[in-house]
């Protein structure tokens, strides 16, 4: 079979894409009442006319107690206008969009959201020195619902795509890690019954939706903390969700919000000012000495995801998204070549918005963006590249 070009038309499911470019879902930080703001919309807009195939908005919660904290989107009837407006803007464009579906679980801050957090075990949570509950049945059954009335709702808002967020110590992500599922009844011991809760949302989910939109999911390669998800059960719970035939393509990411965020992001670690950002008690506990080693620092190369995601293309059918550091139109092309079937980018095109269409146009073969991370702790100011901000006008 011939490599796909990139920056050339193609389909994901039911969906028409421009080219096999993604945005991938980073948290925006401009919905400061959990409705979706003309800065929001802008923010996709920016990206959408950059020339991007598909841009994803981040993170819309299934339930009240699913976001992170209480600045996030909940989706459902008080803000699917808003959603709408959004999806229509973009879609405008010729871009397509995707909306992360998720419930942040014991990453949740229960704190600022007024509401208990949930994960698969009874353990404390760092954001809110709170405990943080183990779910029960009943949480699980309104959980799996409330997945269903999102997705209900994001197709009446126009999305094309739903990614199912089951990475990151989120609260399905939670359920597949052992080390923090310690439960004794169907829900935990054996992957088989660890990865129920993902098996359950994503084949209720596309039950709903059918056809109408692509069904995607985020599945972390591995967690990067001991008792996290490893790379073969990775690949194992992978081949359940194709047997499922619930999905049409993953994205590969890794580490843990909760655990070890830096996994995700490689590079510079700019832990003063992520300190600066946090509420008093975390900053605080950032300065002890395990908070210290919380970020942790993994030197940043291109692609460093892809070894790994080499494994799971070996192993695997279902149509992947590689993520990691992807700043230059060779390594889009290498993913191609390596059978993957799009590439997805956050940092890259915060820096340069317009960088797939100065790509498609010839005017660079690469982007600028230095991977110094000082964009990570301006998530609760309105996600930005700093390094952008101070370059004259």
């Amino acid at each position: 079979m011939s490599t796909p070009d990139v920056l050339a038309p193609a389909s994901l499911g039911p969906v028409a894409l421009r080219n096999r470019t993604v945005k991938a879902a980073t948290f925006e930080g401009r919905t400061p009442h959990g409705q979706v703001t003309q800065e929001l919309i802008d923010y996709h807009l920016a990206v959408a006319e950059g020339g991007i195939g598909l841009t994803t908005v981040a993170y819309l919660a299934v339930a009240p107690e699913g976001r992170t904290h209480r600045e996030q989107v909940v989706v459902g009837p008080d803000t699917e206008g808003g959603l709408a407006r959004l999806a229509e803007a973009v879609k405008a464009t010729g871009a397509a969009i995707a909306g992360q579906v998720g419930h942040a679980g014991p990453v949740a801050n229960g704190r600022s959201n007024g509401a208990r957090a949930l994960a698969a075990s009874r353990m404390p949570s760092p954001l809110s020195m709170q405990m943080v509950h183990s779910a029960s049945e009943a949480d699980l059954t309104r959980v799996t619902g409330a997945y269903v009335a999102t997705a209900r709702t994001l197709v009446r808002a126009g999305f094309d795509v739903l990614e199912l967020h089951m990475a990151h110590s989120y609260l399905v992500s939670s359920f597949l890690a052992p080390g923090l599922n310690r439960r004794k009844d169907r829900w935990g011991g054996t992957l088989e019954n660890r990865a129920r809760l993902a098996r359950r949302v994503a084949r209720a989910v596309r039950e709903e939706v059918g056809d109408a939109v692509a069904v995607t999911a985020k599945v972390a390669l591995s967690d990067g903390f001991r008792g996290g998800v490893t790379l073969r059960e990775s690949i194992e719970l992978l081949r359940l969700l194709e047997e499922d035939g619930t999905l049409d393509a993953v994205q590969l990411s890794g580490g843990s919000s909760l655990m070890n965020p830096m996994y995700l992001f490689r590079g510079d670690v700019p832990a003063q000012e992520f300190a600066a950002s946090m509420p008093a008690p975390v900053r605080w506990g950032m300065r002890t000495p395990m908070g210290r080693s919380f970020l942790k620092e993994y030197p940043f190369e291109e692609a460093y995801f892809r070894p790994k995601a080499l494994e799971v293309r070996e192993a695997i059918s279902l149509p992947l998204m590689l993520l990691g550091g992807i700043n230059r139109l060779e390594t889009m092309q290498q993913a191609m070549a390596d059978g993957f079937e799009y590439v997805a980018m956050g940092r890259a095109v915060l820096r340069e918005p317009d960088l797939v269409n100065r790509i498609s146009a010839g005017q660079t073969a690469a982007g600028v963006c230095i991977h110094c991370n000082r964009c990570m702790p301006t998530i609760y100011s309105g996600t930005r590249c700093p390094v952008r901000d101070a370059l004259p006008v």
